[in-house]
């Protein structure tokens, strides 16, 4: 008899059925978190690590690894500490440098009100004083009997 040969065993390669599977459950997982960031950035939560992954049903340490993912968290963590009581979304929130133009802009229209109303002070001590000119040319001092209308009382 002759000796037996064995004929390899030709295996089906499935890796890419697995690569496919990993993908979409990574693309999955994703979009978990992202959509738990956007729903308590909206509903004013904490957003935190453990906060985030308990509601998108992910791992802490997969957050961690995510650096985008990561650094909304963080950035989102950090505005919350500066508005705690704040329940606008982050994305709804002035900037720093908007507040900063808003408060130049302030700050400009008093300065033009400031110089408005100064401008019609002097404009009206004008006015009155040229009044006060005009009808003490036109109506004398009465003179003996009459009485004038307004009188001056001087101090003692």
């Amino acid at each position: 008899m002759p000796p037996s040969r064995k004929l390899p065993l030709m295996q089906s390669d499935n890796s890419r059925h697995i690569i496919d599977a990993a993908r979409q459950r990574s693309q999955l997982t994703r979009a978990k978190a992202i959509r738990a960031l956007r729903t308590m950035d909206a509903a004013g939560e904490l957003v935190t690590f453990e906060a985030v992954a308990r509601q998108a049903g992910v791992s802490r340490s997969w957050l961690y690894a995510e650096p985008d993912l990561r650094a909304e968290i963080e950035h989102l963590r950090a505005a919350h500490r500066r508005t705690p009581n704040s329940r606008v979304p982050a994305h709804q929130r002035a900037s720093e440098a908007s507040l900063l133009r808003r408060l130049e802009a302030a700050i400009d229209r008093i300065r033009r009100l400031t110089d408005e109303n100064t401008q019609l002070r002097d404009n009206l001590a004008r006015a009155l004083g040229e009044q006060r000119v005009s009808t003490s040319r036109a109506s004398p001092r009465p003179s003996g009997g009459e009485h004038p209308e307004t009188i001056t009382i001087h101090p003692c």
